[in-house]
């Protein structure tokens, strides 16, 4: 029987691994879902010469409960390690991957 993409809509294809893409202009991560039609994405904000601002991450309805936001996250806080930048967590998400993943070299670069 032949696998058909109608048979699970919404669903991103099984075994197919989680790829973050960093747009750098647009200041954001995102996920392709589904093909390219729906995507996952986490922005972000430059509010000091060497701090961003981890803002909003958004996950679609019929994609969540399946850790892409994790991944988001944590793609998020490596470039922020990876540049040697301070964070500021205003998504609440954000925080609550840093307290479930209290790296060290998480904690260090937050700001209050």
């Amino acid at each position: 029987m032949a696998h058909s993409p109608a048979a699970a809509p919404g669903a991103q294809e099984p075994g197919c691994p989680i790829r973050v893409e960093h747009d750098r202009r647009r200041r954001q991560f995102t996920v392709r879902l589904n093909g390219c039609h729906d995507r996952a994405v986490l922005l972000y904000e430059h509010v000091g010469k060497r701090t961003v601002d981890l803002q909003h991450t958004e996950v679609p309805d019929a994609y969540r409960g399946r850790g892409i936001a994790k991944h988001l996250a944590k793609a998020a806080l490596d470039f922020v390690v990876e540049e040697d930048l301070k964070a500021h967590l205003t998504c609440w998400y954000i925080q609550k991957y840093v307290k479930e993943n209290p790296l060290p070299q998480y904690l260090e670069r937050l700001q209050p």
